[in-house]
């Protein structure tokens, strides 16, 4: 197979490793610090997992490797979404675990949790790990969303392990996939299976991290990449002046994606979900605050600007989140056929009049029919609003456009409003990966084993000091328990790892917000420009200003 001239550099790269775990193998010795307990529902949380709650955090330090010598078979499973990195997620294992002994054997299960159920696997080798180092996406062994949480699925997860003899399993991915990963981890620990269970930190969303994680991998490299876009499309709007660009980015729960990108290129204006939420924002006040920006501008730099927007910035308006449960429940059951069945908008809209609360109707009246359609496409499996597929960029441009008209006729507003669309989503996932994320993940990986010799589990990979070069970052693990509490899902109580969203108190938000009145007027743009690998290590290893600016 043919490659790129990069790609053939990037094979060569050797991503860089903590201090202490330079130090080889045999010198690595584990230091324990407290007991842990969950981050909230302990009884609850200890009640769910008996055998693997409670346990210490552990660092790694340069001494005496204690743990005990034997032939491990580790199995490796990628799960959710691509992020880029995972590729060295598993380099960084299988060097760790060869480096141990060259006996030892590393087995990728294909398409997600699935692979371990159904027995889907490769065995890896130098040549086939080789081939994919430093390189972005999942397609290595790929992945996969399914959940094992069945009877049926544990016991066949087990009798795969016993078939191929398995000391551990790894498994690579987010908040949903680390926390099926502690599941599994008390399920092997309770039938005495002997396997043990760790995760690694995933998500380029980066709402996995906590006072112990400093980010999930994945999250530089993708905000890079659609920083550079925006940079990009911020200096066309600066050349042309006769556009405004709404650009949708990652991040459906928390709004890190979008903060990161709008620290990185000063925008115009950057919607930040947790902050529509915390100060109950309107659907017309947030077009109020766009259109404001829009009518300065025009007095003063012209008719061009951009605007960030999160992807799942519906979700934290309060008003849109009561109109998206009314709908829900207006069209329970059979309901939705009976309105299906109706043969013109005109009709539906009537039949959505009468369903409504009249607070929740006017809300959905503002909105354009175009989103007002999309309120009503095909359910999810549980049969709610798939909120996801509204293009929100489009629902806002609409509404600032309105809002504009209304400035014009009042005499305020005399500039032009024309628009242009962009969503950065699956552009980010697969990218290469940045000397941060490359040298973070081998790092995660090589940290893996390092617990897996020690005999952890339920344990979460963890290398924190991020910030720092990579010779001072320290490596070590958390129990994945201490990062739960219960929360409701699908109408049952379930426990799951907390998701981190923006705070409004720390410091890459009041950053934003002390400098977003200024950007918002004012042509003050960034131009990140493309990731770089080779050159001046405060160019090539930069990790992102929300690293930066939290850990000072």
């Amino acid at each position: 197979m043919e490659i790129s001239p990069l790609q053939k550099e990037r094979l060569k790269y050797q991503p860089k490793l903590p201090g202490m775990l330079r130090h080889g193998i045999s010198d690595i010795c584990v230091k324990e610090g407290e007991e842990t307990a969950s981050v909230s529902d302990q009884d609850k949380i200890r009640e769910l997992f008996p055998n693997t709650y409670g346990k210490r955090e552990i660092i790694f330090e340069k001494g005496q490797n204690t743990s005990a010598a034997k032939r491990q078979v580790v199995g490796v499973i990628l799960s959710g979404g691509q992020a880029p990195g995972g590729h060295n997620v598993i380099s960084g294992l299988y060097d760790a675990l060869k480096a141990t002994d060259k006996d030892n054997v590393l087995l990728g299960f294909k398409g997600g949790p699935s692979g371990l159920v159904d027995d889907d696997y490769v065995e890896f080798t130098d040549e086939f790990i080789d081939a994919y180092r430093n390189t972005g996406g999942f397609d290595i062994i790929g992945s996969g969303r399914t959940k094992i949480e069945t009877k049926e699925q544990f016991e066949a997860a087990a009798a795969t392990a016993k078939k191929h003899g398995l000391t551990a399993v790894v498994i690579i991915g987010g908040d949903d996939s680390n926390t099926n990963a502690a599941v599994l981890a008390e399920y092997f620990a309770a039938n005495n299976t002997g396997v043990q269970v760790i995760g690694c930190p995933k998500t380029i969303d980066g709402d996995l991290k906590n006072d112990d994680i400093d980010c999930s991998f994945g999250f530089d490299t993708a905000t890079k990449t659609y920083s550079e876009l925006i940079g990009n499309i911020e200096r066309d709007a600066n050349s042309a002046k006769k556009y405004w660009h709404f650009v949708k980015v990652m991040g459906r729960s928390a709004s890190h994606v979008a903060l990161e990108c709008a620290l990185e290129t000063q925008p115009n204006v950057c919607l930040i979900g947790e902050e529509v939420a915390e100060k109950k924002l309107s659907l017309s006040q947030i077009a109020d605050q766009i259109a404001d920006s829009v009518e300065k501008r025009s007095k003063t730099e012209g008719n061009f600007g951009v605007v960030i927007i999160p992807e799942g910035i519906v979700e934290f308006v309060p008003e849109f989140g009561v109109l998206i449960r009314e709908i829900s429940e207006m069209l329970a059951g059979s309901k939705t056929e009976e309105f299906n069945a109706l043969p013109s908008w005109e009709d539906k809209k009537e039949y959505i009049r009468k369903g409504l609360t009249e607070e929740s109707f006017k809300v959905f009246d503002i909105l354009p029919e175009m989103i007002q359609k999309q309120l009503f496409l095909e359910r999810d499996p549980h049969g709610n609003v798939q909120v996801s597929l509204i293009e929100s960029e489009k629902l806002f441009a609409e509404l600032v456009k309105n809002k504009l008209e209304e400035r014009r006729k009042a005499g305020t507003y005399t500039g032009k409003f024309s628009t242009q669309f962009h969503f950065f989503g699956y552009e980010g996932r697969c990218a290469f990966p940045s000397n941060f994320d490359a040298d973070y993940c081998y790092s995660l990986g090589y940290n893996a084993f390092m617990l897996i010799q020690y005999g952890y589990t339920g344990y979460l990979s963890k290398v924190s000091h991020l910030n720092r070069p990579a010779e001072e970052w320290v490596a070590g693990g958390m129990p994945i328990t201490k990062m739960m509490n219960m929360e409701r899902r699908n109408g049952q109580d379930k426990p799951v790892i907390r998701k981190a969203l923006v705070d409004l108190e720390g410091k890459p938000f009041k950053y934003f917000e002390a400098h977003r009145a200024e950007w918002a007027a004012h042509t003050c743009y960034t131009y990140p420009g493309a990731i770089q690998y080779y050159g001046p290590s405060d160019v090539c290893d930069i990790t992102t200003r929300t690293l930066a600016l939290e850990k000072g």
